[in-house]
């Protein structure tokens, strides 16, 4: 009998590994992420009929903006991330050269510039930055060796310093420290030393002085003296946290029932669909609501950190982990905010306050996120 015919050949070693990849795959989908948007998304509606005043324009306005969002989620998934490596640049000088034009020709309310104005169609560039920024930074630190060396940080605060600096400009405190903490996290996650973290630290301690009586107005000093004493001007710059307070501890455990809180039907609570919606949560729902509530931003929170352990690049870690991290800081911020425990900056509750471009914004955020999730595994040998 010929040789050959005891003669065994192995399988295509790539056909063999290789599994039918299934739908939500295909569509670059992560379900589990997919499904706690959805969940949050509709508990905001709730929230937001009652908080508005039970005006039904508002959920159908928000309603709009997260269908838009979740579109635009879907179409940031599709894209490769190779795609958003290279072109991070181009999408970070278009942003700063938008948020340059505002300073010259933006369009002001409430005492602030921040939007552009082209026919009939009003955006504010800031928003573009919380992605751009954290992309940039990115793809930068993915170039070079990690830890990074003490030029490469320097190029990353760089990144991270210039769009900040022209959003403080406009001003808008709360996108401005938004958008600097998710570039600074990119740069966090790339493995920096406890020394150059102290040292940070430290500059930031040296800056606080000058900072305080040139780099902030007026208004922004009183809310953080307000902050440590809110009860010195009740009726003035201490109304809101006196209200948001006031309607957090009179909800106790289970709340006074849906759309049965005082605080906010009575019109006490200002800015109670937007800023402090969380406060008209704790009153009408009590504890319990929104313990539910910060249970489902963990769990989101929870898969954006899997999904950042679980990226096949570094930029993909990076800014999957960044995204993340961005994210509780604007779940962090607006309630410490809330509560008193931080100064107010205007930062909404992510998928629950009423907004536009913020909710598109955010939710881009997470199409990327769900491209890192379904991004083709390496096979190793």
């Amino acid at each position: 009998m010929a040789s050959r015919d005891y003669m065994h050949r192995l399988p295509d070693a790539g056909s063999s590994l290789r599994r039918p990849a299934s739908l939500s795959r295909r569509l670059h989908i992560d379900v589990p992420l997919l499904l706690l948007l959805m969940i949050l998304a509709g508990a905001g509606l709730v929230i937001l009929y009652s908080a508005a005043g039970e005006e039904i324009h508002y959920v159908k306005r928000q309603s709009v903006f997260l269908c838009l969002a979740f579109v635009g989620m879907f179409i940031a998934a599709q894209i490769p991330l190779e795609f958003y490596r290279r072109w991070s640049p181009w999408f970070y000088i278009a942003g700063c050269c938008l948020l340059v034009a505002v300073l010259f020709v933006g369009v002001g309310a409430k005492g602030a510039q921040r939007w552009l104005q082209i026919g009939g169609f009003r955006f504010q560039p800031s928003e573009a930055l919380k992605l751009a920024v954290p992309i940039a930074v990115a793809a930068y630190l993915h170039k070079r060796t990690l830890p990074p060396s003490f030029l490469s940080v320097l190029g990353a605060l760089a990144i991270v310093g210039v769009p900040a600096a022209l959003i403080v400009r406009q001003p808008d405190l709360g996108t401005s420290i938004l958008i600097a903490a998710s570039g600074l996290f990119a740069l966090y996650l790339s493995g920096l030393s406890w020394k150059m973290i102290g040292s940070a630290a430290l500059a930031a301690l040296v800056a606080a002085w000058p900072m305080w009586h040139w780099g902030l107005r007026d208004y922004q000093r009183q809310r953080i003296l307000t902050l440590f004493n809110p009860d010195a001007d009740r009726l003035g710059a201490g109304w809101n946290i006196f209200q948001s307070k006031a309607a957090i501890g009179s909800g106790g455990w289970y709340g006074k029932g849906y759309m049965e809180g005082t605080q906010s039907q009575l019109d006490f609570l200002p800015e109670s669909h937007t800023d402090f919606i969380i406060a008209v949560l704790a009153e009408e729902w009590g504890m319990r609501g929104a313990l539910l509530l910060l249970t489902l931003y963990l769990l989101i929170i929870a898969r954006g950190i899997y999904i950042s352990f679980m990226a096949q690049s570094v930029f993909g870690r990076l800014l999957a982990g960044s995204i993340t991290l961005t994210f509780f800081v604007y779940v962090f911020v607006n309630i410490g905010m809330v509560s008193g425990l931080l100064p107010v900056v205007g930062v909404p509750l992510p998928l629950v306050s009423h907004g536009g471009t913020s909710v598109i914004t955010l939710m881009a955020g997470f199409g990327i996120l769900m491209a890192i999730s379904t991004e083709k595994r390496r096979v190793l040998f």
